[in-house]
């Protein structure tokens, strides 16, 4: 994989956008951009589901029969199975739909609340895939900034547990808009600050 990382620290939080493979990270938790129903799926889903193995489509199973399907926006904690991470958040982002139906709140949503539980269960570190912007079609570039610019305000206005928290992005071309988000957001502070 041929793009470097990216590096800041945010509240003494580290905070670093990689290419690569989200199954294969040894962060305390992955985040999983999951379908309403828990029960695996294509991309990122499915992939996590196919490494971590059985565990955790039998604790997702458990949560539907507790709550039902899960809302977009909202996320839950799982085993991470076989999985390098001992957990699996899985948070539902939104469907796009031209941008005018909620979709930014909801994905924003979906990355606090994903933040929120890592920093409920004590976790040091997790890691995020780019939520939505598969199967769901929300357009890469918006996506990273409403992301990039979500979890940047999170680690300032919170103190935690939390150490680290990466993106793990696929291909470049998603690499390479969250790179820009992150740059653009530093930009934007540093005019600010």
């Amino acid at each position: 994989m041929g793009n470097q990382a990216i590096e800041v620290t945010i509240n003494r939080v580290k905070l670093s956008i990689i290419q690569g493979d989200i199954t294969k990270q040894d962060t305390d938790t992955i985040v999983n951009a999951a379908n309403p129903s828990l029960m695996g799926g294509g991309g990122v889903d499915g992939a996590i589901h196919r490494a971590g193995g059985p565990a955790i489509l039998e604790e997702c199973k458990q949560i539907i029969s507790r709550q039902g399907r899960l809302p977009t926006g909202k996320a839950v904690i799982t085993t991470g199975g076989n999985l390098k991470a001992r957990y699996v958040i899985h948070t539902v982002g939104p469907i796009w739909q031209g941008g005018n139906k909620g979709e930014p709140e909801l994905l924003a949503s979906a990355y606090q609340e994903s933040l929120k539980l890592a920093a409920e269960n004590n976790l040091d570190s997790l890691s995020f895939p780019s939520i939505s912007t598969g199967v769901y079609g929300y357009p890469v570039s918006e996506a990273s900034e409403v992301a990039i610019g979500t979890v940047i305000t999170f680690l300032r206005q919170n103190t935690f547990s939390l150490k680290e928290v990466v993106f793990v992005l696929f291909d470049p071309q998603t690499f390479g808009a969250y790179s820009s988000a992150l740059k653009e957001a530093i930009r934007q502070d540093n005019e600010r600050g």
